[in-house]
């Protein structure tokens, strides 16, 4: 392991639970455990994962005229989301986006009540930073939350699990976000993950991370989860990785997130544009993109994967698509993907040809997800 890889404050957990480490995002993350991908994955689904995140950012953003809204009106110049009609205890799904209407990054903003609590990727964590601060400096403080961990319980038993330690859980709907204690420690809670399961993710301080951890993990229902799993669960139900199925060149129509943008941020909404690529999204939400992301699946037991060539014949002469993400799905027992197709190829049910090791194999075009979400509506 590289000596300039960064470490989460659950390290020495993992290696004492025999994970296999790996580089991820300039961190030292577990791909899996004992049990292997295909035993997490499953038990996520049918009961719960534990997962560690720690490498994500967390952000504190306050404005500094003391005026929440000031503060979500600000982010809104940066990101094409109703921030300043986010109810206090909710969180909402958003992206920053760059004068192309390509997305810089995903993100989770939250509003606690009187700060808004971010969640950004890790790969893009400094650059996020940045950003917001050249762009909103004067307008808002940003808090980086270094002595943060994160962890995310997925999976239907998740709930019953986490109650156990803090009864508010159960209480709370899907995409809620509290402040709550836990064994103790007073730590961020959402209802939220990137599963499709119901699931928290939870915002601990990182000298009790490893004690709320075990905590979790000294019930029979649950399993550590590594990367691997955590891959192929959100694959399996339609969720984007940052750098595969989303990058700058990437807009949000393109990427069908277009359910992400409220009706006030829409053209014609009361807050319509003002964020970086405005005219380019608003124009393809309008008029259509060229091309938009679907769900693929192949033929046969050999998944597609990211990088495969997508063609509208089996001799490879009219190439229409790519894949970004592609993976066996133990839920589904079958290879599961999702690429970028040109919209004339893109209905339900098109049957493609991937490239794959010197053939051309067909692929249909399917609806995402491939299994149904578990959210706590």
């Amino acid at each position: 392991m590289s000596d300039s890889l960064l470490f989460t404050p659950l390290n020495d957990l993992h290696l004492e639970l025999g994970a296999r480490m790996v580089p991820f995002a300039g961190y030292s993350m577990p791909l899996q455990y004992p049990a292997g991908l295909m035993a997490e994955h499953l038990h996520t689904r049918r009961s719960a994962g534990l997962f560690d995140v720690s490498h994500m950012g967390q952000l504190r953003i306050t404005a500094r005229s003391g005026v929440l809204e000031d503060a979500a009106l600000a982010l809104e110049s940066l990101i094409p989301v109703d921030l300043a009609g986010l109810g206090a205890n909710r969180q909402r799904y958003g992206f920053l986006t760059n004068e192309k209407g390509g997305i810089r990054d995903d993100l989770m903003v939250a509003n606690m009540g009187d700060w808004l609590f971010v969640v950004v990727n890790a790969s893009c964590k400094a650059a996020d930073t940045a950003l917001m601060q050249e762009a909103l400096g004067d307008r808002i403080a940003i808090e980086t939350l270094a002595d943060r961990a994160l962890l995310a319980l997925q999976g239907p038993e998740a709930v019953h699990v986490l109650a156990d330690l803090c009864p508010e859980a159960a209480e709370m709907r899907f995409m809620d976000a509290i402040e709550a204690d836990l064994d103790g420690v007073r730590c961020t809670v959402t209802r939220s993950g990137y599963t499709g399961e119901d699931g928290y993710e939870i915002g601990i301080p990182a000298e009790h991370a490893e004690q709320i951890a075990r905590a979790l993990l000294a019930d029979e229902r649950v399993l550590p989860i590594g990367l691997g799993a955590r891959d192929s669960l959100r694959l399996e139900s339609g969720l984007c990785l940052y750098g595969n199925d989303l990058d700058e060149t990437t807009t949000p129509v393109e990427a069908s997130l277009g359910w992400a943008m409220q009706k006030s941020r829409r053209e014609g909404g009361s807050r319509a544009g003002g964020y970086p690529g405005a005219d380019i999204i608003m124009a393809q939400t309008r008029e259509g993109a060229s091309r938009l992301r679907v769900g693929l699946a192949a033929e046969g037991r050999a998944p597609v994967r990211g990088g495969t060539e997508l063609f509208a014949d089996a001799e490879g002469a009219e190439k229409v698509g790519v894949v970004t993400s592609g993976a066996f799905g133990p839920s589904v027992n079958a290879p599961v993907a999702m690429g970028y197709v040109a919209k004339d190829h893109a209905a339900l049910g098109t049957t493609l040809y991937g490239a794959l090791r010197g053939k051309f194999v067909p692929v249909q075009v399917r609806a995402l997800p491939f299994v149904p979400p578990g959210f706590k509506r």
